[in-house]
């Protein structure tokens, strides 16, 4: 039994947002008000600290299997309740692959040893070739909570058109990594005056625009629940506002990183700001703000994508892309959107809490009487110096600054999965 006293609760399902006391039991809330007490139970004071539903980050990568030298399961699990995530869902470019039930189950059944909870993606082609659907129901009936080849795209119209009607039917979401490669010369960095500077190729906005557009045409004629996954172009936020204008039915995902640095990072961080999609214009910066303030990006996700040291000491061409995030999302969620004013910390926690479950069907986090207890406990102006890391991987430009948002606890099913 736990007894939280005098924390601020934020919770957007019940639109709560005031001081007060929960008592846990048994992995659920049993109890919410004021002046609580409970002789039996362990205390934890959250005076001046907000309580909130536990985040979700449906876009993750813990490489596992095949990649568990950048992460695994167990080290991914600890790196998100560090970061107040008490759900992931797991991209499913793994290798092999998640287009299989044996992995998939490997994957799931990995997910319920660790203390958070742990769902995946399957597979929209088999070997993310893009030539050939899965099995969805078969993988869908075992577990997967929604397709994706996150990591790659798919240039076959008709494979992806076939893909969107089976997922109508079953009501199952699907996340598209949007990126023609004919408008990539070199990956990682945008294509323009910063990869001109470096002499480097770089990656057009068009690569993801013009696949977007697409998408979303097949999106409205299908039906289908569709994300376009870690949107970065301003001309595919007003691409994906007019497609929901038409009534596609269609989503996106922002990162951090991406509504917090420019281009401009490359100079300074190196291949740790190299990020597929790149970082781009400060305009671009500006849109994804603007889509996130009026409801067009409706999720805030990582694409946490854990490298060894070695592979990012790489030159620019060489390296892999993409950043450990999930330890510091919450934190420049806060810096980047709250503080400035464009959003409240009660829409910040919807977009990293409630949205994403309800795009992948699931039942969005509470704090009600009988939701279980899946809570983030943070002082949102209290600052924290980014040091060290729970994942296995330290590739961030965020390492050393110093951020709003300081966790205190993350509980899981009402147990402490960390504790400051």
């Amino acid at each position: 039994m736990i007894l939280i006293k005098n924390g601020r609760v934020v919770d957007p399902v019940s639109q709560t947002d005031q001081v007060m006391d929960i008592l846990l039991d048994q992995g659920k809330i049993l109890e919410l008000g004021e002046n609580l007490s409970a002789p039996e139970a362990q205390v934890i004071d959250a005076s001046g600290l907000v309580v909130a539903p536990g985040l979700v980050d449906s876009h993750v990568h813990f490489r596992d299997p095949g990649f568990t030298y950048k992460e695994d399961i167990y080290t991914g699990a600890k790196a998100a309740a560090k970061g107040g995530v008490t759900t992931v869902i797991l991209m499913a470019n793994t290798k092999p692959a998640v287009d299989n039930v044996e992995t998939l189950e490997y994957v799931i059944q990995k997910g319920k040893e660790t203390d958070i909870n742990i769902l995946t993606t399957a597979n929209v082609t088999c070997g993310m070739q893009g030539k050939e659907l899965v099995d969805m129901d078969l993988l869908a009936d075992h577990g997967a909570v929604g397709f994706t080849d996150d990591g790659l795209p798919i240039m076959d119209e008709k494979v992806l058109y076939m893909a969107l009607l089976k997922a109508k039917k079953m009501n199952m979401p699907v996340s598209l990594h949007e990126e023609d490669p004919m408008f990539v010369k070199e990956p990682g960095v945008n294509m323009g005056k910063i990869s001109a500077q470096l002499n480097y190729g770089g990656a057009s906005h068009t690569a993801e625009d013009i696949m977007v557009a697409r998408d979303c045409v097949l999106a409205l004629e299908t039906g289908a629940r569709l994300c376009i996954q870690h949107l970065s172009s301003g001309v595919s936020v007003e691409l994906l506002r007019t497609f929901q204008k038409l009534g596609a039915d269609v989503h996106a995902e922002a990162t951090p990183h991406h509504f917090t640095l420019t281009e401009e990072a490359v100079l300074e961080y190196g291949t740790n700001a190299r990020m597929n999609p790149p970082l781009r214009t400060a305009k671009d910066r500006e849109e994804i703000i603007q889509g996130i303030v009026d409801g067009t990006i409706d999720m805030i996700v990582t694409d946490h994508a854990p490298h060894s040291a070695e592979e990012k000491a790489k030159p620019m061409g060489q390296a892999p892309s993409g950043i450990t995030g999930i330890e510091t999302s919450l934190a420049l969620g806060i810096k980047s959107l709250v503080q400035p004013g464009h959003i409240s910390l009660m829409k910040l926690i919807e977009l990293m809490s409630t949205n994403p479950m309800k795009f992948y069907n699931l039942e969005p986090g509470t704090i009600q009487k009988g939701a279980q207890a899946d809570l983030v406990i943070f002082g949102q102006d209290q600052e924290w110096v980014v040091d060290h890391y729970a994942s296995k991987a330290s590739n961030s430009p965020f390492t050393g600054w110093s951020l709003p948002g300081k966790i205190h606890y993350t509980l899981c099913q009402g147990k402490v999965v960390y504790e400051a």
